[in-house]
């Protein structure tokens, strides 16, 4: 792995495949380290010839923290949000574009096919809207365009996504809280491996606890509001929007504007999927990914 001193933060991140390949450019989720990819579909697509990168957003991991800002209070955040009051956040959903858009620049790569998931799939259309000349391809997976009115997450997820991030502090905390969250925003139509769920849990917690930095991102994302709702009708980008038909935490009607708002978008739907990756939907995600991307 490597630093890459960018935007006035230092991004960690870790590349595969040969250089000669498409690059493309994983854009991970609230408090996702670069880890949390799953191997099998990084080397799905590195097989299928991608020079795959993949990083810390600011925060989380091995990137740069923003320890002087303490944690967020997400619950008085959302409040304000809701009155349409300005959310005060030490960053935004367009600095972390723009920190992608930057790490790109420091390897040389004119444009990269962007890949974001979850809050990355919101990171990923604000590049697009932003960068339109480093987006080759845009491929929003389980990602909402913020739009204010749109289906709401299942109870159970409001609920997981307020709660502090296991609030023991511990591995085995950490280990638990895993398993919980693949029951409660997983995907209900495939197997859920809770052997796996566990071992990268560990390793997750072993590499980077920093409970901190996932409520700033999820703040930052408050803070950002529908403020690229406008921008994804100026996106240029060939466009596919990647969902589970059965994500509690970001239902379907939220990827479907996404596709409605952004011109010619395309659509794969995933019977069975929720808001992860079992390892039986990685060979459907990463051919619809290659599939797209061959096409244009």
């Amino acid at each position: 792995m490597s630093q890459a001193s960018v935007n006035g933060v230092e991004i960690e991140y870790e590349v595969w495949g040969v250089e000669n390949g498409q690059p493309l450019l994983l854009v991970g989720g609230l408090g996702s380290q670069l880890l949390t990819w799953p191997e099998l579909l990084v080397q799905a697509l590195v097989d299928a010839g991608f020079f795959v990168i993949a990083y810390d957003n600011r925060d989380i991991g091995f990137s740069s923290k923003f320890d002087d800002w303490g944690s967020a209070d997400i619950k008085a955040a959302f409040k304000q949000a809701r009155a349409k009051q300005k959310v005060d956040a030490p960053y935004t959903l367009e600095d972390m574009a723009d920190d992608a858009a930057a790490l790109l620049d420091y390897l040389e790569i004119e444009c990269a096919n962007i890949v974001g998931n979850s809050n990355g799939g919101a990171i990923a259309q604000t590049l697009a809207i932003r960068h339109p000349e480093k987006t080759a391809t845009l491929i929003s997976m389980m990602a909402t365009s913020g739009r204010r009115g749109l289906a709401r997450p299942s109870e159970a997820a409001s609920e997981w996504l307020a709660r502090p991030r296991n609030p023991a502090g511990t591995r085995d905390g950490a280990i638990q809280e895993a398993v919980e969250t693949s029951h409660i925003i997983g995907s209900p139509g495939f197997p859920r491996d809770e052997s796996a769920i566990r071992e990268r849990a560990g390793r997750l917690f072993d590499r980077s606890f920093y409970p901190a930095g996932n409520s700033r991102q999820l703040l930052a994302s408050i803070a950002s509001g529908d403020a690229r709702v406008t921008g994804l009708g100026e996106i240029t980008a060939p466009t596919l929007v990647l969902h589970g038909r059965d994500d509690p935490l970001v239902p379907l009607a939220c990827a479907e504007d996404v596709r409605d708002s952004i011109p010619g978008a395309e659509m794969l739907v995933v019977d069975g999927m929720g808001h992860d990756f079992p390892a039986m939907v990685i060979p459907i995600v990463a051919s619809g990914i290659s599939d797209f991307v061959a096409k244009q």
